[in-house]
């Protein structure tokens, strides 16, 4: 169990839209608010989102994701839209570009858990990966997809910012637990 000071820290996560029409105010951000709604509700500890609503521009991606990782120093930053098969969609490639470790399983599972709801999932392209201090993780847009999405992964989501020095994020137990490995005595 963490010291009380460390179990204070506030984590900072990044919620990041992709989408040309959102970004231009054309269409109503849904992914954003509905990813923000997931945390509210499976989180504990203390956090504050980073919100960012960008086009679908390879470099824009890009320096979104340095800028919540280096400069906002965000432990986890969660991305909605652009992991589609289309031309304009770019968010696993832009991922790709700036992290250190790519970390497959995430989206392997992602995939898994949503071709059981539903035939076109495997056309999704999530991803996840690691730059410095947090991890990144590529949902799909639409709210139901990021519930089902987040539901598979994110118990491994606090153990993992862990792993990478990041705070110690707590889950409400009620709602989604969180695997940790059981420490020894004497550890």
């Amino acid at each position: 169990m963490p010291d009380n000071e460390a179990s204070l820290t506030t984590a900072k996560i990044g919620i990041v839209t992709v989408s040309d029409r959102a970004s231009r105010g054309e269409y109503e951000d849904r992914g954003g608010p509905a990813i923000r709604e997931y945390l509210d509700e499976v989180l504990s500890s203390p956090w504050e989102a980073v919100a960012r609503v960008i086009p679908d521009e390879p470099a824009v991606v890009e320096q979104a994701l340095i800028e919540l990782c280096d400069q906002e120093t965000c432990c986890l930053v969660i991305t909605t839209g652009g992991t589609g098969p289309s031309k304009r969609d770019i968010t696993p490639e832009a991922t790709e570009a700036v992290c250190e470790k790519m970390m497959p399983g995430f989206g392997e599972l992602m995939r898994k858990v949503s071709l059981e709801k539903v035939a076109t999932a495997i056309l999704s392209r999530q991803t996840a990966g690691i730059r410095g201090g947090a991890l990144i993780v590529n949902l799909p847009g639409q709210p139901k997809a990021i519930c089902e999405c987040l539901d598979a992964v994110f118990p491994a989501v606090p153990y993992c910012v862990d792993l990478i020095e990041g705070p110690f994020l707590t889950t409400n137990e009620d709602r989604l637990v969180a695997f940790r490995p059981k420490k020894k005595p004497g550890q």
